[in-house]
Parts: structure tokens; sequence; C-alpha cells
């Protein structure tokens, strides 16, 4: 009796933390890529120093994990261990984080370049990318519907690339546009490599994967992730022109720094948000939740920045947004399939005993 009241409970604090994950990784979404091009609009060039702050904002992830550590604590007692993960975990995490530091400096790059509503567009194929490797990797279930929707956004991203020099920023050289253009396109391959790949060191695990290996996970992942683009700061020398640059940002000194504080902590909210998506549903589900926010990014980045919406970027969002339906009515007719087929091995055997008993 206790586990068939504990399991509609553990389904209800699952549901409410995927909501959790889901709301932060709205917030950076949104935030992050409009943060950063505020930086770069305003008198900011240095592209290692926004691939550290996506995440340098890791000790955030302390403290919940010392409330996990302390709620385990008192569960188990004196010998609790204080961290769960095995080898095979911290080196998988080690090595994820290598690749998210070198798409972090690809992702930056391209914001630095081009305007947020075309990097928003172009990085909405990733969602192709994820589901190209999650079919190879984690063996993703796939229906006509997401088929569709995976065509729709990568027709949508072409549509784009056919006339990209039209937003090109004022006094930017066309090589440098176009360097931009394909470092985002770069960026969102190499993300959608990374959450297949996070889902499945998740399966792969040789231990019970929790919340809190999750946490620890995520901590290893952006501390080796901060630890590449700080030696790439080191090599450019960003530490020493982070003071000078503050003194000549046209938004003043002060907000310079409040600029780069919030930018951490926002792009913390994204990376966050997306592991703990994958770790209560997907990859797949992580990388619709990024593109379906793609129309909030575009009006934002139009009011925020007064940027150019021709006539392509209408055609490439409307398709990323069909393409986005296609998917949540084929996850809708596949969930609702599945419920169908449970439904009926449950009533099947009363059925079976009933017919054997001679009642109608």
């Amino acid at each position: 009796m206790a586990e068939t009241v504990a399991a509609p409970r553990r389904e209800a604090l699952k549901r409410l933390f995927l909501v959790l994950n889901c709301i932060m990784l709205s917030v950076g979404t949104c935030g992050s890529p409009l943060l950063m091009r505020l930086y770069f609009v305003r008198g900011g060039a240095r592209m290692w120093l926004v691939s550290w702050l996506e995440m340098g904002a890791w000790p955030m992830l302390l403290l919940p994990l010392a409330a996990a550590y302390s709620r385990r604590r008192s569960a188990v007692g004196p010998t609790a261990r204080l961290v769960l993960m095995d080898r095979f975990l911290f080196a998988a995490a080690a090595g994820i984080g290598v690749l998210m530091g070198l798409d972090n400096y690809f992702y930056a790059y391209g914001l630095g370049r081009l305007p947020v509503s075309t990097s928003a567009l172009l990085i909405a194929t990733q969602l192709a990318f994820t589901a190209g490797f999650a079919f190879l990797l984690v063996r993703q279930v796939f229906t006509s519907c997401s088929i569709n929707s995976v065509f729709l956004l990568t027709i949508g991203a072409g549509v784009l690339s056919m006339h990209t020099s039209g937003d090109r920023p004022a006094g930017e050289s066309n090589g440098a546009y176009y360097a931009g253009f394909f470092m985002t396109l770069g960026a969102a391959a190499l993300y959608g490599f990374v959450l297949p790949l996070v889902e499945l060191t998740y399966k792969k695990a040789k231990q019970a994967v929790t919340y809190s290996l999750v946490l620890e996970i995520q901590l290893v992942m952006c501390f080796f992730a901060t630890a590449f683009c700080t030696i790439g700061m080191l090599v450019n020398k960003d530490f020493q022109a982070i003071p000078r640059e503050a003194r000549s940002y046209e938004l003043g000194e002060a907000r310079y720094y409040v600029v780069l504080v919030w930018t951490a902590i926002i792009s913390q909210f994204f990376f966050l948000g997306a592991i703990g998506v994958i770790f209560y549903a997907s990859s797949l589900f992580s990388a619709v939740i990024i593109a379906a926010l793609l129309p909030v990014t575009e009006i934002l980045a139009v009011i925020c920045f007064q940027e150019k919406f021709q006539a392509e970027k209408g055609v490439a969002l409307a398709l990323s947004l069909w393409g986005f339906a296609s998917y949540f009515y084929g996850e809708f007719k596949l969930v609702k399939k599945e419920k169908e087929a449970t439904a009926g091995t449950v009533i099947k055997p009363a059925e079976t005993e009933m017919h054997q008993q001679g009642l109608p």
C-alpha cells in the first residue's frame, strides 16, 4: 500500500522538477543571447570572455548540491557519501565539458558577428542535429511528425542562408559575417551532438542516476568547460583587457560588470535547465523547448536592438513554428497511443477472469 501511495508522489515530483527545469531553460534561452549581444553592440569584443561567462557561474550548483547532501546525510546517517559519481561518469562529464567549452566559443563568436534574430534562427537547427544524433546514440524513436519537424527546420535554415548578407551589421566585413554564420551553425551541430551524448551517459551509468548525481555531473561539465575557456582567455590576454574595455564601454564601467554578471547567471540557467530536462524527459525534448522559444527571442531582439526582419526571416520563422507544431502533435499522438495500450493491458486480465466465470 505504501508503494502505491509513493508512486503517484514520485510522479508528481518528477513533473514538478521537469516544469522547473523547463522554466530555467526558457529563461536562459531567451535572456542569454540578448545579454551577450548587448555586450557586443555596446563596445565589447572579447569572444573568449563571453564563452567563459556561459558556464562561469558554475559555483551556483554548490547550493543545491549542499542541500541534496544534507538531505542524504539526514536519511542515511554519517556514512552518507559526499560524492556519488564513479570514475566513468567523471571522465564522461569532463569530456563533455570540454566539448561544451568549444561549443560556447562557437556560439559567442556567432553572436559577436550576427544579429540575435539571425543567430536564433540558425541555432534552431540544433533540433535537426539533436534528432539525428539521438537516433544514432540513444535509438530515439521517430514518428512521421518528428521527421517532418526536422525537415522543416532544416529547410528554414536553408532559406535563411540564401540571403544572409541583408542583415549584416554596419561596419562589418562580409568575411566576418559569413564566419559568424558558419560558426553559429557549427555551434548548433555540436550542441545537437552534446545533448544526446549526455543522455547516453545517463543510460550507460553503472549506478542509479538520481538528481543529486545529475547535479554532480553538471558541476564537472561546467568546471571543465570553464577551464577550457579560461585557457583561451589566458592565451588571448582577456584578463588584462577587461579593465580597459570596462572604462570605454558605452553604458559605463559599472554597467559593464553588471552585464557580465547577469550574462553568467542567465547562461547558467540555460545549461541547468537543458541538462535537467534531459534527465526528466529526453535530449530531443530539450532541443524542442529551445526551438519553441524561437519566436519570443525573435520578438525581443527586434524590440531591444531594432534589428531588421526581412522576408526570408519570416519564412524561416514560419517553417520553424510549423516544425515545432508538427513535433508536438506527433508526441501527443504517441503518448495517447501508449496510454490506450497501457489501459488495455490493465483491463484485459479482469475481462478474462469474468469470461472464465461465465459473466457477461
